[in-house]
């Protein structure tokens, strides 16, 4: 069995390779040959079985090396992907790392890279690991929960044809923002905002397209992003009116988000003529006009009554 001693001055060798030192710079030839070699004898498996033994020092250094190793291209072609599609049953191995505190940013800051790759955002999407990075968002270890919704992040913004696949190819996707509200509804600001935030990132993606108006179909997603709109931080109310505009602006949205919309008609239009910013742009103030015109010019929907000029649509 390999000693921590050793180890680590595996680790310092590596690093030179890479990075060079005060007496040379880093080879092209000698990085390729060294990115095959650590792939090729399954290293990667080793440091991660071994990081929570080391001193911070040396971790820190597995995260640099690791950085550096899966951004190697060797004929063209990424190393690391090509070692992932292969092993992904050793993000078994990382993910767990945040359980410790001492080492859950060293794992963080490794799986962040590793996201890098297709093949890793798809296997975390589709396992049972994406309900984790849901509980470790409401960690109260602060560098946890933080850490953990910089990666959530990853999964669900970088590669966008693979996020849009898992969004509407989810048989639980009911459930995914059932969870996802939990966090928008977090007695934590920071947790709130980076939700949100990410929240609008997604939906206004075109690669989302069928996913915003399934979301906007929702009574329960409405009810939340309209109290958010009163939320006491500024930055999350201009973030949820990013997605709650997108419901009044919905063609076809369900009678009970109309007759909703309608009964809260004045006061919703009483709170938008008011709602403002100090720093606001001229699209701002476009899109705040155009939620407006929607609901002043809604019209109840009722399947009983014959003309909707009869009915208020809720108490029919």
């Amino acid at each position: 069995m390999i000693q921590v001693r050793e180890l680590t001055r595996l680790i310092h060798e590596v690093k030179i390779v890479l990075y060079g030192d005060d007496m040379s710079e880093p080879h092209e030839d000698a990085c390729a040959k060294l990115t095959q070699e650590f792939f090729k004898e399954d290293i990667l498996r080793l440091l991660i079985t071994h990081l929570p033994h080391l001193d911070p020092g040396s971790r820190q250094d597995i995260t640099h090396v690791l950085a550096n190793l899966q951004r190697q291209r060797v004929h063209g072609h990424y190393v690391a992907a090509e070692y992932f599609e292969q092993n992904t049953d050793i993000l078994d191995l990382l993910i767990p790392g945040y359980d410790d505190p001492e080492t859950a940013i060293s794992f963080g800051a490794i799986l962040r890279d590793c996201i890098r790759h297709q093949v890793v955002a798809k296997y975390i999407l589709e396992s049972d690991h994406m309900k984790t990075f849901f509980s470790y968002q409401h960690d109260p270890n602060f560098d946890i929960s933080s850490d953990a919704a910089a990666i959530f992040k990853e999964l669900l913004t970088r590669h966008k044809s693979t996020v849009a696949e898992y969004l509407n190819n989810n048989y639980d996707w009911a459930s995914f923002f059932v969870e996802y509200n939990k966090l928008l509804e977090s007695s934590n600001y920071i947790t709130r905002r980076n939700a949100i935030k990410l929240l609008g990132a997604m939906l206004l993606d075109r690669s989302n397209t069928t996913v915003m108006t399934r979301y906007v179909s929702s009574l329960e997603n409405m009810r939340i992003l309209m109290n958010l709109l009163r939320d006491s931080n500024k930055c999350i109310q201009l973030e949820a009116f990013h997605v709650f505009k997108l419901f009044p602006a919905n063609q076809n949205k369900p009678q009970d988000i109309v007759n909703v919309l309608v009964a809260n008609r004045s006061k919703l239009l009483r709170f938008f003529s008011e709602f403002t910013f100090d720093k606001v742009d001229e699209q701002f103030e476009a899109d705040k006009a155009q939620v407006m015109n929607e609901i002043e010019n809604l019209v109840p929907k009722c399947e009983t009554c014959e003309s909707p000029k009869e009915c208020d649509g809720l108490n029919c």
